[in-house]
């Protein structure tokens, strides 16, 4: 039952992340057409896909919690692993849209987007690379 209920959370994580990067695709279509201008107008872009491949990848790992070797505190940690930077990866590179920063790389003297590729690095990133590795190590074998 306890499988059930983080797979439906999981699931509804995805689905309401999709359901936002659609939304941001709103936010897209306005910095693309210009009606208002920011400085890098494909990183609104970028958030909106972000928000829906993040989605896609929670739906998808929500559907193969049961597949996974893991026991039930192993699956309830790969579902955190995996929400956080999905979800922060949307807000994270929306925010740098805002702001007009890519935070891929430190700079001196821009002190936005050095907080902005801290929080990449931080909440994004590591997780993601441990997240998809989880994952796919669970699904292999059971042991």
């Amino acid at each position: 039952m306890a499988g059930d209920q983080l797979q439906r959370r999981l699931a509804l994580a995805g689905a309401w992340l999709f359901a936002v990067g659609m939304v941001t695709g709103v936010w897209a279509a306005i910095v693309i057409t210009e009606r208002i201008t920011v400085e890098l107008p494909r990183l609104a872009l970028a958030a909106h896909l972000n928000a829906l491949l993040g989605g896609l990848w929670l739906i998808a790992v929500a559907a193969t919690l049961d597949m996974l070797r893991y026991g039930e505190v192993g699956r309830r940690r790969l579902a955190w692993v995996v929400t956080v930077p999905a979800w922060g990866n949307w807000f994270i590179t929306l925010l740098a849209s805002i702001l007009g920063v890519t935070g891929l790389e430190y700079t001196r003297g821009d002190p936005a987007n050095n907080a902005v590729a801290a929080l990449l690095h931080s909440v994004v990133v590591l997780p993601s690379l441990v997240g998809a590795t989880a994952w796919a190590w669970g699904l292999g074998r059971k042991r």
